[in-house]
């Protein structure tokens, strides 16, 4: 099985070196809070457009540099070799130099801290600060004496920032203040963010083990890692049940009951799976169940201030 998995490891070429660097299947953890946020604020403002991409590319641009940051450092810890799977590969396979890789991902989020500076300048200072704080988070991440990827808070630090914090700015700035209900849409995204971490550590589990990580998936076991994956996805689609009885959310929130099936084929992805070429399909899978209930969301959102 490990030489099946080697051989379907084919190095990129060209463009798709740097595009596979920038993990876009990790991309929607930034696109879909930034869309959902601006999405609520419409129903209280009118949307403030050059505002709305600066949010989003800057948030693109800094999940993009955690990702190249996460490859510079896992090479240099010795962790990723030709035949790791799920990296972009850009150092091991395509040949370009570690600190390359580094000097990207920091002119990134040097665009990523200019577009912060014009969106601060144009409603808060305040908003500075918390990108500021977002920005370290995604450098510490995988950087660092303690990277947060190798404790057991790598889940709910990617969550909370990606999730609940990216969407309180999106509303934030378009509206100068924050809801009851932009807290509320926000809760099952951040617990939905946090889930794609974790099928990555469960895809990880044996390799990451051997390198001395204490993920939650090793911690608990990928049985139970697997259970709480599934239990992350059925909290999600609770919770718009609750916030439509007791909040004044719109009814059309249940049209993302419409992404089950795909959460329902990432949870089954894993069953049963130990390599982690195996568990990328179901990988994937967590990633699109986030970005369908976002869209699904933002559409219900949308729809409810026609009807």
């Amino acid at each position: 099985m490990k030489a099946q998995a080697s051989s379907a490891i084919q190095a990129d070429k060209g463009w798709r070196i740097w595009w596979q660097l920038a993990r876009p299947h990790t991309l929607t953890a930034a696109f879909v809070p930034v869309f959902l946020g601006t999405a609520l604020a419409a129903n209280d403002d009118a949307i403030h457009i050059p505002l709305f991409l600066a949010m989003m590319i800057a948030s693109l641009l800094i999940q993009a540099a955690t990702n190249m940051f996460n490859e510079y450092f896992d090479f240099a810890r010795g962790l990723d070799h030709e035949e790791s799977v799920g990296i972009g590969g850009a150092i091991v396979r395509n040949g370009v130099k570690p600190k390359t890789v580094l000097k990207l991902a920091f002119i990134l989020f040097g665009i990523a801290l200019l577009l912060g500076i014009y969106i601060s300048l144009s409603t808060s200072l305040w908003i500075a600060v918390i990108g500021f704080v977002c920005m370290l988070v995604g450098y510490f991440y995988t950087g660092g004496p303690r990277p947060i990827a190798y404790t057991p808070f790598g889940e709910f630090m990617s969550g909370f920032f990606m999730g609940f914090v990216i969407i309180q700015i999106a509303y934030f700035i378009q509206t100068g203040a924050i809801s009851q209900q932009s807290v509320f849409i926000s809760i099952p995204i951040s617990v939905l963010i946090g889930s794609i971490m974790l099928s990555n550590n469960i895809r990880d589990l044996d390799g990451d083990k051997e390198s001395g990580r204490k993920t939650i998936a090793i911690l608990i076991g990928r049985k139970n890692a697997i259970i709480l994956l599934a239990a992350m996805f059925a909290f999600s689609y609770v919770w718009i049940i609750f916030m439509t009885l007791f909040t004044e959310a719109p009814y059309w929130l249940f049209i993302t009951f419409l992404s089950i099936p795909k959460a329902i084929q990432a949870v089954k992805g894993f069953i049963g799976k130990t390599e982690p070429f195996e568990m990328m399909p179901a990988m994937v899978a967590t990633a699109k169940t986030n970005t369908i209930y976002g869209l699904l969301m933002s559409v219900g959102i949308i729809i409810s201030y026609f009807i």
